[in-house]
C-alpha cells in the first residue's frame, strides 16, 4: 500500500496530540490494552473523559504538563493507506524539533484555534512548512465546538491564513473545521456544520495525491555501501548498495559515476529477495555495472546526460539545533546523503524573523532554533541538487566536530 507520512503542528494548545489520539480511536487503530492504560490514567488524574492525547504525549514531563516536548512518531492503516504521524511540539523553544519531525513529510496538518485565530506560531510553522518544501497543507481550524460552530468565524480564519500563505511558496491548501474532542470531521462528517461541504480529515489523508510530489526524472543514487560476497557462487559479483534519491533506473541504462565520470551500462538491479528490471524513489537496492570502475561509498550513480551540480561552495537556508551558537569562519562536518566533508561557514547572510518574513542582515548571531542563510564553503566537491527540485540530493547536516553533536541542517539553495 502507498504511504503518507504526516506531521501535526500549531500553538500550545491547539490540539495537536489530541487531534492524532482521535483519528487513532475513530479509525479503530489502538489496542484494547491501550484504551485501557488510558482509561486508567485518565480515571488516576480524574479527567472525567479518556484523554486520547496521552497516545502520543508519552513521556513523563509531557503527561505532566498536558504539552508536547519532543517529536512522537505513529503508526496505523486504513483499507486504503499507511500512514506515519510526527507528532511535533509547539513551543517556540522546540522548533528545530518541528524541522526534524518534519522534514520528510508528505503533508502537514497545521492547527489553529478557533478562539485565537492566527497567532505567531501560525507564522512560524507555515514559513517551516513552506522552507521544507511540503507539498500539501491542511489547515485545521479546532475547537468549532468552543465557538458554537460558527461558519463566520471560520471564514474569518480563513481569509486571513490565505493572506499568510500568499507571502509563502505553498502549493496546495486545504481548510477544515473540526473539534479533535468531540470528533467533528475528523473520521465522521459533523452533523452541527452541515454548511460545510468539504472532506473530513480521514478521507483527505486517504486519498491525497502523492505521486507527483516523488521527483521521477532526474536519477540520483548516493552509494552507500560496496557488496563483495566472499563465495564462489557470487565470485566475481560486485554491487553497489543505496536508495534511490530521485528519478527510474533500468537494466541497460547508461550511467555515469560521480566524482570519476566514468560511464557503464547497467547489468542488473538487485533487492533483498529478487531481481528487478527497474528501480525508483525511494526503493533500496543494490545496482551491478558491466564495467569494473572503483566506486565506494559517498559516490554518486547518475544518468549521463542529467548530471546534479557540482561545488564547493554553497548557498542554504539554515536551521541551527546547537546549543552554542553558530561560529562564523568555524569548522563542521558535513554530511550530505552518503558522503562526508570538513566545512567552514564562510558568511551568515541574514537571519529570518519567522514572524514577519523579514531578512535581518545586521544581526549575525546565531542561535539555536534561528533560521538563516548562510555561505558554506567544504573542503571536497559536492554533487547536489537545489531542495525544492530534489530533498534527499538538497539537504544536508552540520555536525560539530568536537562534541560529534548534530548542530543543524541545512537546505541548499
Amino acid at each position: 500500500m502507498e504511504l503518507l507520512r504526516f506531521s501535526t503542528a500549531g500553538s500550545v494548545d491547539d490540539g495537536k496530540s489530541t487531534l492524532i489520539g482521535r483519528l487513532l480511536y475513530d479509525s479503530k487503530s489502538i489496542f484494547q490494552d491501550q484504551l485501557d492504560a488510558l482509561e486508567a490514567y485518565s480515571n488516576q488524574k480524574g479527567y472525567g473523559v479518556v484523554d486520547l492525547a496521552l497516545l502520543t504525549d508519552g513521556l513523563r514531563a509531557e503527561r505532566e504538563q498536558g504539552i508536547t516536548i519532543d517529536v512522537a512518531y505513529r503508526y496505523f492503516a486504513t483499507p486504503k493507506r499507511k500512514f506515519i504521524i510526527a507528532d511535533t511540539p509547539g513551543h517556540i523553544q522546540y522548533t528545530r524539533n518541528m524541522v526534524t519531525g518534519s522534514s520528510n513529510s508528505n503533508l502537514s496538518l497545521i492547527l489553529i484555534d478557533a478562539r485565537n485565530g492566527i497567532v505567531e506560531q501560525t507564522n512560524r510553522h507555515s514559513f517551516i512548512a513552506s522552507l521544507l518544501n511540503i507539498a500539501h497543507l491542511v489547515v485545521c481550524v479546532n475547537k468549532m465546538d468552543l465557538v458554537g460552530y460558527d461558519e463566520n468565524k471560520f471564514n474569518e480564519i480563513v481569509d486571513g491564513y490565505k493572506v499568510l500563505a500568499s507571502k509563502l511558496d505553498i502549493k496546495d491548501v486545504t481548510f477544515i473545521p473540526i473539534s479533535a474532542l468531540n470528533g467533528d470531521n475528523v473520521v465522521d462528517r459533523s452533523t452541527n456544520m452541515s454548511w460545510y461541504n468539504g472532506p473530513t480529515l480521514m478521507y483527505l489523508l486517504e486519498h491525497v495525491h502523492l505521486s507527483s510530489d516523488i521527483n521521477h526524472i532526474d536519477g540520483r543514487f548516493p552509494v552507500q555501501y560496496v557488496i563483495r560476497p566472499k563465495e564462489d557462487r557470487y565470485h566475481d559479483y560486485r554491487g553497489y548498495a543505496g536508495r534511490v534519491a530521485s528519478g527510474i533506473f533500468r537494466v541497460g541504462d547508461k550511467v555515469m559515476v560521480l566524482p570519476s565520470g566514468f560511464t557503464s551500462t547497467i547489468k542488473s538491479i538487485d533487492s533483498y529477495d529478487k531481481t528487478m528490471e527497474e528501480c525508483f524513489a525511494p526503493q533500496s537496492v543494490t545496482i551491478v555495472l558491466n564495467d569494473d570502475i572503483d566506486i565506494s561509498r559517498g559516490d554518486m550513480i547518475v544518468r549521463e546526460n542529467n548530471v546534479p551540480q557540482s561545488s564547493q561552495d554553497l548557498e542554504m537556508m539554515m536551521c541551527w539545533f546547537g546549543d552554542t551558537p553558530m561560529q562564523p569562519n568555524g569548522r563542521y562536518i558535513l554530511r550530505h546523503t552518503t558522503k562526508e566533508s570538513k566545512c567552514v561557514i564562510k558568511d551568515i547572510r541574514y537571519r529570518i524573523d519567522v514572524n514577519t518574513y523579514h531578512r535581518n542582515e545586521e544581526e549575525k548571531q546565531i542561535k539555536m532554533n534561528d533560521i538563516c542563510r548562510v555561505h558554506v564553503r567544504t573542503q571536497v566537491p559536492i554533487f547536489f541538487d537545489s531542495y525544492r527540485k530534489n530533498r534527499i540530493t538538497g539537504s544536508v547536516i552540520l555536525i560539530d566536530e568536537a562534541t560529534n553533536n548534530t548542530v543543524a541542517a541545512g537546505m541548499i539553495m
